[in-house]
């Protein structure tokens, strides 16, 4: 019997003059082996050249993730071995999730620099970096995903960069007061105190980019506003960056209420979860239905992220999918609707 031969294995060579080596390899260079094991390539870094050694395919389908990676290292900014599977899974995907070198230039289109924050906020994932891009050039934008994909975040980080820059004269953050498997009547305190707790992702992300005693002020002055979605009935929001969060949680009818609820001179962000409605199964989940009936209309952006653009902890990614493929084992008449 003849042996198969082998394919002829091939080198490409990058160059990463300009990179901070550190950056780019990782501590120990995991990054580097990251890559290795992502693809079955050798990756060897010299002075300024990164060389890409293995099978002709291979090599080709990680030269773009590590021109990515070099072009993140010149700009000094920072990636571990997680960020590296996301850099893999995009160039795999393809389309919209295709992996584009950064510039500084677009870097910089792309980031939100917060005064006040810990950090410059920035789109870490392709899905993100379509998102950051509606966000600066969409008056509503509609963003579906799963848990862990910065749809709150950044939402509200544009909205905080809105407020400081005078784009706007205020922040309404609101989010349905819909009980996930805990019934809010048994909680201590008047109603504000019952449901803040429920609200409370949006004060931390607010703290998160602004001082603590400044969000207590801008919520005194009424200059920041979180409420229950049921509060915006017969409101006029004008002059406003508004975000409702978990709109799966959303009724058909609130919906309709809170986009109508619009004035001039106002941006909206809708963020939801299609997996994790909490609704009764009778009730129709504003989010699917808005999707379904506006996603032609002209200045609605719809942006649509998944487990690809998850940036916490890289099981939850995992865990995304376990729950993703498990649903889809599931009868279609099963279906509790809260999932």
């Amino acid at each position: 019997m003849t042996a198969t031969k082998a394919p002829p294995e091939v080198d490409q060579l990058l160059d990463a003059e300009g990179a901070d080596h550190f950056l780019l390899a990782g501590v120990g260079d995991a990054n580097l082996r990251e890559v290795e094991s992502l693809f079955g390539v050798r990756v060897v870094l010299r002075g300024d050249v990164v060389r890409l050694s293995g099978e002709e395919e291979f090599v080709a389908a990680s030269t773009p993730v590590v021109e990515h990676m070099i072009g993140l290292a010149r700009l000094g900014r920072s990636f571990g071995v997680a960020d590296v599977g996301r850099f893999a899974a995009a160039g795999a995907s393809g389309g919209r999730r295709a992996v584009t070198s950064p510039t500084p230039e677009r870097d910089r289109a792309l980031q939100i620099a917060v005064p006040g924050a810990r950090r410059v906020i920035r789109a870490r994932s392709e899905g993100q970096r379509a998102y950051l891009r509606a966000l600066s050039e969409s008056d509503i934008v509609i963003a579906i995903g799963p848990a862990g994909t910065g749809k709150t975040y950044l939402a509200v980080a544009s909205a905080v960069d809105a407020l400081l820059r005078k784009q706007v004269r205020r922040i309404i953050l609101a989010r349905p007061a819909v009980e996930a498997g805990e019934n809010l009547g048994f909680l201590p305190g008047d109603l504000q105190e019952k449901v803040d707790p429920y609200l409370r992702p949006l004060y931390d992300a607010l703290e998160d980019m602004m001082p603590p005693a400044r969000v207590r002020r801008g919520i005194a002055e009424r200059v920041i506003e979180i409420a229950p979605l049921a509060y915006m009935r017969g409101r006029t929001i004008s002059d406003a960056f508004a975000i409702l969060d978990e709109a799966q949680n959303a009724t058909a009818a609130q919906m309709k209420m809170f986009l109508t609820r619009i004035g001039v001179s106002s941006r909206v962000v809708i963020t939801g979860d299609k997996t994790q409605i909490d609704l009764p199964p009778s009730q129709v989940s504003g989010l699917v239905q808005v999707e379904e009936i506006l996603s032609q209309v002209d200045g609605i952006d719809f942006v649509y992220l998944d487990e690809g653009d998850v940036t916490r902890h890289r099981l939850v990614k995992r865990i995304v999918r376990a729950y993703a493929a498990d649903h889809e084992r599931q009868p279609e008449s099963a279906s509790d609707g809260g999932e």
